[in-house]
């Protein structure tokens, strides 16, 4: 199957097949999310040598699977079970010898979590294999890989020993943008509305093994359904396995993923650190989820950095634990019947934001500012003696023109209609924000839509300018 999307990544991967050095590429990224599959495909006529690490498997185990790698492609039966890595690395030195030295080899090792485990002494093993071998060969272009972020953060990029400083490039492989989700949908040959791929997306988020699940013929409804609540269903019992497989000790992440679910708003740290019961680590915990892509950080409008606002970010994440996970004792549930409820209509608006913030370029695009620095930002006021109505707003952006856009996100099946208690909503929002914050910038009523905003004199009074989710969709 050809790649799909990746542009930027394949970018990166196309120079390094072309410097003149050798190079040292680590790559990763969540579980599921396509790395290995990218550098097998990319690099499938210069892959040289590939080891991918065994789960849970003791040291002479990984260096027979080694072993036999290596008597595959150098066809050299009579080589001996190597027994350490330093002599395994010997071995594979010989082989790489061998090759020609005019052309790039790709030497790619998956999962070096796996292969690292405790006193294998492999890292002082490929330290020394790189040091003293590879970056001294021109024709070598070495490939590192792992699910685990943190581990891959903490023991390869920021290694205190002989690997210090010797990665010389990184990719943290992201899911699939929407326009990526399209693309791949189109190259299986699947055809769904552009509303059915985001309503699969905030459920699914834009892992393509889970998307790879969706099949010819169904609708996005009927794909959850049979993902997500039937028995069986691959993304039913997926959330444990997900954190458990990237994290150690993965219940104090998961204690801080549920404390986030239940505030889609965001949770500031001083909140976080005020109902986390899981003892300390709090810090390192935050930036290993958010380093693997499941947490974000904004900064709320005009304030500082103590403020700052931890919202849960992973689709699927967001969708398992409201909609799987909280509803799954309740008999004859499916997701036919979820789609007509109020709360699903609700929650939906939710995760449309959660969305739109993952393509916050594609929306400065269609606003007509993409030139112009901008912020994402937030803003909430909690209501006091001197502005009783409370406010809040959940994508604000902040641009360097002197000018603010307040964005209403709505997912609705028809061209949304502002009424007239909503347009009232709306003026006491504006109000409300421009006299507590006492900014001096113009703002804007912005809206994203899934279908549009209908004209009527609401509208035209209280909406400044409107985009369409189809914005979303751009590269």
């Amino acid at each position: 199957m050809a790649i799909v999307g990746r542009e930027r990544e394949i970018g990166v991967l196309d120079q390094l097949l072309k410097a003149q050095e050798a190079d040292f590429l680590v790559i990763y990224g969540r579980r599921r999310v396509g790395k290995t599959f990218l550098i097998r495909e990319h690099f499938k006529k210069s892959l040289a040598f590939e080891l991918t690490g065994l789960i849970d498997t003791s040291l002479p185990d990984q260096l027979a699977r080694f072993h036999q790698v290596l008597v595959a492609k150098s066809r050299r039966k009579s080589l001996p079970v190597p027994k350490s890595w330093m002599e395994a690395f010997d071995q594979l030195r010989d082989y790489l010898d061998s090759l020609p030295k005019n052309r790039k080899h790709v030497i790619f090792l998956d999962e070096l979590p796996w292969l690292a485990s405790p006193r294998s002494k492999f890292l002082p093993a490929l330290d020394h294999f790189w040091n003293t071998y590879l970056s001294r060969h021109k024709q070598f272009l070495l490939v590192g890989c792992g699910s685990a972020a943190s581990w891959m953060i903490s023991k390869i990029l920021n290694n205190k020993g002989g690997l210090h400083n010797r990665v010389t490039a990184r990719i943290r492989l992201e899911p699939f943008s929407l326009s990526e989700t399209e693309a791949y949908f189109k190259s299986r040959r699947i055809k769904l509305t552009r509303y059915e791929v985001l309503t699969l997306s905030m459920a699914c988020g834009g892992i393509p093994h889970y998307l790879k699940q969706v099949q010819r013929g169904e609708s996005a409804s009927q794909s959850i359904e049979r993902l997500c609540f039937t028995a069986g269903g691959l993304l039913r019992e997926e959330f444990p396995r997900l954190y458990h497989s990237l994290f150690d000790s993965a219940e104090r992440h998961l204690e801080i993923v549920r404390l986030l679910a239940a505030k889609p708003h965001g949770v500031t740290r001083a909140d976080l650190t005020a109902s986390y019961s899981s003892g300390g680590g709090l810090t390192r915990l935050i930036s290993e989820l958010t380093e693997a892509g499941f947490v974000t950080a904004t900064l709320p409008f005009a304030k500082r950095k103590k403020d700052t606002l931890y919202r849960l970010c992973d689709e699927y994440s967001i969708f398992y634990l409201r909609w799987i996970e909280a509803r799954r004792l309740q008999a004859g549930d499916n997701f036919m019947k979820i789609i007509t409820t109020p709360s699903w209509r609700a929650w939906s608006g939710y995760a449309l934001e959660s969305l739109a913030k993952r393509h916050f370029p594609q929306i400065l695009r269609g606003l007509g500012i993409r030139e112009v620095a901008s912020y994402e930002s937030s803003w909430i006021h909690r209501p006091d003696e001197t502005w009783p109505d409370g406010a809040q707003v959940d994508l604000l952006i902040d641009r360097a023109d002197q000018s603010i856009n307040l964005m209403e996100v709505k997912f609705t099946q028809a061209p949304f209609s502002i009424t007239k208690a909503y347009a009232e909503t709306l003026r006491n929002r504006l109000q409300t924000f421009q006299e507590v914050t006492r900014t001096r910038k113009n703002t804007f009523v912005s809206f994203l839509t899934t279908h549009g905003v209908k004209e009527n004199k609401y509208s035209r009074e209280i909406m400044h300018q409107q985009i369409t989710t189809d914005v979303l969709f751009e590269p």
